[in-house]
């Protein structure tokens, strides 16, 4: 598939969404619904997404502070937004930003770039499994609400996606029991690497400038799973508090979901919330910059499911777009200033 292929693909899949959600939602009704957020209520949402966005601070600093105990916290929310930025506009779901974390410890505080990787692959396993345990309890709700009972899936697929669910957790157990699945992964690569340097094999298919740096980032990647691994047995103390950070995290998402709701008078219940709120964090895993399209396209689908007006689930997805865009948007300005 030729490259402007792929990216006509992803435009009209784009348009298509923007346009499923916008055809029935009149602008004069979205701007009835917005018109109802006081000044009070948009301030206490800005200091409610303030406190979210420290707390995912604290647990990246949690892990670094364990081993290197001066480093300041200030500095790393504004290295943590400029990820952020970085992520929020990179296709996919929301990663791309961790190279620039890396960057930053490398650069501002002499960190070797395997163990600034090892605290940002840690950071993103306790990420992800926040993450995946609201993704649990958000797909339960979907099915206790009846949102999507006429698409119910298989039964055999529940166990998968069980799995697939539990992934961060038994790969942090892992590494504390001195396992290393993803080294164990990527070990035929390295012996690759080893015999290439020795001039015992000639690698195919790319030249050795291809093949050279992808091996020396697996090996990377191999060390700094091996230095995570080594936080979890000596640092499990802290390794606790950066998961109860990850954890509130998703409090603070969840009550900030709930305080959107309410200002916009919606009447639903907790399950139909939570129902609501997971359709947002799949929209983010579809491969467009910042679940454009797919964010509008959940809310509209959700609220109407419940048998509410499409207006009420574009201004939601309004609310949230706004509040991302500014956090975005500064953090792309924090990393143009920093570069």
């Amino acid at each position: 598939m030729k490259p402007w292929t792929g990216r006509a693909f992803f435009l009209l899949l784009l348009a298509g969404l923007l346009y499923w959600a916008l055809q029935n939602a009149p602008l004069r009704e979205i701007l009835a619904q917005l018109r109802q957020l006081t000044l009070m209520q948009a301030v206490w949402l800005a200091v409610v997404n303030t406190v979210i966005f420290l707390l995912i601070t604290a647990r990246w600093w949690l892990i670094l502070r364990a081993e290197t105990r001066n480093i300041p916290f200030a500095p790393l929310v504004a290295y943590r937004l400029a990820a952020f930025g970085l992520s929020y506009f990179t296709p996919g779901p929301q990663v791309g930003g961790e190279p620039l974390q890396i960057l930053y410890l490398r650069r501002n505080y002499g960190f070797s770039f395997a163990r600034a990787t090892s605290a940002v692959i840690l950071d993103k396993l306790l990420e992800f499994l926040a993450n995946f345990l609201f993704l649990g309890m958000g797909l339960l709700s979907i099915a206790r609400s009846g949102m999507l009972s006429a698409y119910a899936p298989p039964p055999w697929l529940v166990l998968p996606l069980v799995l697939f669910l539990l992934w961060p957790l038994v790969h942090i157990l892992l590494m504390y029991f001195d396992k290393h699945p993803l080294s164990a992964l990527l070990a035929p690569f390295l012996r690759l690497r080893h015999a290439s340097q020795q001039g015992r094999l000639s690698l195919p298919l790319f030249p050795d400038k291809v093949w050279r740096p992808l091996l020396d980032f697996v090996r990377l990647v191999t060390v700094s799973e091996h230095l995570a691994g080594a936080f979890c047995r000596r640092h499990l103390g802290y390794l606790w508090l950066a998961l109860a950070a990850s954890l509130l995290v998703w409090v603070g998402m969840v009550y900030e979901y709930l305080y959107m709701l309410a200002c916009l008078q919606a009447p639903l219940n907790f399950d139909q919330s939570l129902a609501s709120l997971t359709l947002v964090r799949l929209a983010f895993l579809m491969p467009m910059p910042a679940g454009l399209g797919a964010l509008e396209a959940s809310q509209v689908l959700a609220l109407r499911a419940f048998g509410l007006p499409a207006a009420l689930g574009i201004s939601l997805s309004l609310l949230m777009r706004a509040r991302d865009l500014v956090l975005g948007g500064l953090g792309l300005l924090i990393a143009a200033i920093q570069r």
